[in-house]
Order: structure tokens, then sequence, then C-alpha cells
């Protein structure tokens, strides 16, 4: 019913950049909240930042100053902008959904990850 594809991860050194995108598809009616979750080994899941479809955002402590979540309702599909990266920062990360679907209701989704790198 609702795929959610990530894609831009990769490798970086320390103190570049990377863009994620998440991109929503399928039978949906409306997208509430959005957001990035990260899972570093051995690590539990952890919130990055989320947006709301109003575009109030939401940080972890560590991610902001550093990173930027956004999105584009028109697209179904949100942003995050990591500048300064770290080597802690290196983790697979998830994109979630909060989102109406046609006919069936309201769920929650992920999508499948992509793993950030950050290294020399």
């Amino acid at each position: 019913q609702v795929q959610l594809v990530e894609s831009g991860g990769g490798l970086v050194q320390p103190g570049g950049s990377l863009r994620l995108s998440c991109a929503a598809s399928g039978s949906i009616f409306r997208i509430n909240d959005m957001g990035w979750y990260r899972q570093a080994p051995g690590k539990q899941r952890e919130l990055v930042a989320d947006i709301t479809s109003g575009g109030r955002t939401n940080y972890a402590r560590s991610a902001r100053d550093r990173f930027t979540i956004s999105r584009d309702n028109a697209k179904n599909t949100v942003y995050l902008q990591m500048n300064s990266l770290k080597p802690e920062d290196t983790a697979v990360y998830y994109c979630n959904a909060d989102i109406i679907v046609t006919g069936y209701g309201r769920g929650n989704y992920w999508g499948q990850g992509t793993q950030v790198t950050v290294s020399s």
C-alpha cells in the first residue's frame, strides 16, 4: 500500500556533508509527521529529527545546528541535510512517516534504511 524509499547515504570524510531523501508512494491520502531515525551497531534506534506537515521541526541534541530536516509535501518527500559530519554519526538512517492510507486508515511506516559512514 505504501512504500518509503530512502536515498543519499554513503561514505564521507569527517567534516563532510550528505543529503538524504525519502519519498513516500502508494495510496496516500495524507502524510502527517515525517522523520529520520538512526541506528548504530550495538545501539538502539534513535530519533534524529522530525517535521510536521506544517513544517514545525524537532531535533535531537546531537543533530541540532548541524542537520536540517525539510519536506516537500507536493512530492511526499522528506530530506535530511547533514553537515559537519562526525564519525559518531555513522549509522543506518531510517525514514519514518505517519500516513493516512486511502481506504485503509492511519499507519506508521518505515523505509528500508540507508547506510551513512563517516570515516577518513
